[in-house]
């Protein structure tokens, strides 16, 4: 008998909500939404916020009719944990990109590096990197990366809210920082080594919140390979549900 995979294909998946997952490193965050939806058989899945393959951390899904959210879900603030190296220049901002400096960042102290950082927080111009997602004459600038080709970015408008050291132990310093849409950790770390003298580089992300939703409300990929569809949907009508209770207020005790 011949094999028809119609038959073996799961039907399409059609509840609506909001799903977060803890994006492991390594995986893009299309990597994760093509395996969301091909896994479940989902017809329209989104992402509101892209992650590095070299960070982990929150992604906001968004599955069927939530799909439409994709851009105020996106737009709003996010918070992340950093890990800076000093005295390493890289030509993409973090450890993945080909070092093009390493200097001396022996006569950087704690309190001054503490200083310089604290003078980060506020509204500002910040220059996207060139192995970020953004467009220029229509192309992404990682695309352009790839190519080795480098163009003028044009500086936009961000915010930093707060900076907060939780480990410093030099050349490695940890913070986590609340931001902005549209906010580059890793052109932070190179700004910031530039105006130490000695270059930075971002050694490790991840990202903690984005909006209103938190990494401890987030679903790891190695648990949504046990689910199965009807899995799936208790947990999304399952989040929803409890998010809508807090909103208004409802005490379940």
């Amino acid at each position: 008998m011949r094999y028809n995979p119609s038959k073996h294909r799961l039907p399409p998946f059609h509840t609506s909500g909001v799903l977060l997952v803890d994006k492991p490193l390594e995986w893009t965050s299309f990597d994760v939404v093509n395996f969301v939806r091909s896994r479940f058989n989902i017809p329209k899945v989104g992402h509101c916020g892209t992650l590095d393959p070299a960070a982990s951390g929150l992604l906001v899904l968004v599955l069927g009719k939530f799909t439409q959210l994709s851009s105020k879900f996106s737009g709003e603030d996010k918070v992340y944990e950093a890990k800076l190296q000093l005295g390493l220049e890289t030509d993409s901002g973090d450890l993945d990109g080909e070092v093009i400096s390493t200097r001396d960042w022996s006569a950087v102290t704690p309190e001054l590096l503490r200083e310089t950082l604290a003078g980060f927080v506020g509204e500002q111009l910040q220059t996207p990197p060139m192995v970020s997602a953004v467009k220029k004459d229509g192309k992404k600038l990682y695309e352009l990366a790839r190519q080795g080709v480098e163009v003028e970015r044009e500086a936009k408008p961000i915010t930093i809210f707060s900076i907060d050291v939780t480990k410093l132990e030099l050349p490695f310093c940890e913070f986590t920082m609340r931001c902005s849409k549209g906010t580059y950790v890793r052109t932070l770390c190179s700004d910031l080594g530039r105006k130490l003298g000695c270059g930075g580089t971002l050694a490790g992300l991840r990202r903690t919140v984005s909006g209103q939703f938190g990494i401890e409300d987030a679903i790891t990929v190695d648990q949504l390979k046990e689910f199965e569809q009807a899995d799936l949907e208790i947990h999304v009508r399952k989040f929803l549900f409890e998010r809508l209770s807090k909103i208004a207020g409802v005490n379940h005790g």
